[in-house]
């Protein structure tokens, strides 16, 4: 795949529907329990919308009561970036593809173990790879 972090806002909005754009090209969310994967309880692979970078496994989702897709662990730890995040009066930490740079939403340190991590991300940064019976 080609290196997606030189591609101008111009293609992404062409690529992408408009919330996939403002959440993934301009740091939005979605509201929580409205989001495609929130409750999925299928098997698969979920991969960045933008790029199709492999970023976490269904084995390692769980319900967080949050109403967003929440895993405790990436597929790879170079596969996800972290940023600190300022914005809305808090201090939190931001998660980003690292091959094309998309938001992906933020990591909070009350997860379950084995990582004691939840990565709370858009289902609009996501598309599932479902995996074959």
């Amino acid at each position: 795949m080609s290196d997606k972090k030189n591609i101008s806002d111009e293609q992404w909005q062409q690529q992408l529907t408009e919330d996939e754009y403002n959440i993934t090209r301009k740091h939005g969310t979605e509201r929580a329990f409205t989001g495609k994967y929130w409750d999925s309880k299928e098997k698969g692979q979920y991969t960045c919308k933008c790029c199709g970078e492999p970023l976490f496994l269904s084995d390692t989702k769980f319900d967080s009561g949050t109403g967003w897709p929440s895993f405790f662990q990436p597929i790879d730890e170079q596969a996800v970036g972290e940023t600190r995040d300022k914005s809305l009066g808090m201090e939190r930490i931001e998660v980003h593809c690292n091959k094309c740079n998309a938001h992906l939403g933020h990591v909070f340190a009350d997860g379950p173990q084995p990582t004691g991590m939840r990565y709370c991300i858009n289902s609009a940064s996501l598309n599932l790879k479902v995996d074959d019976e």
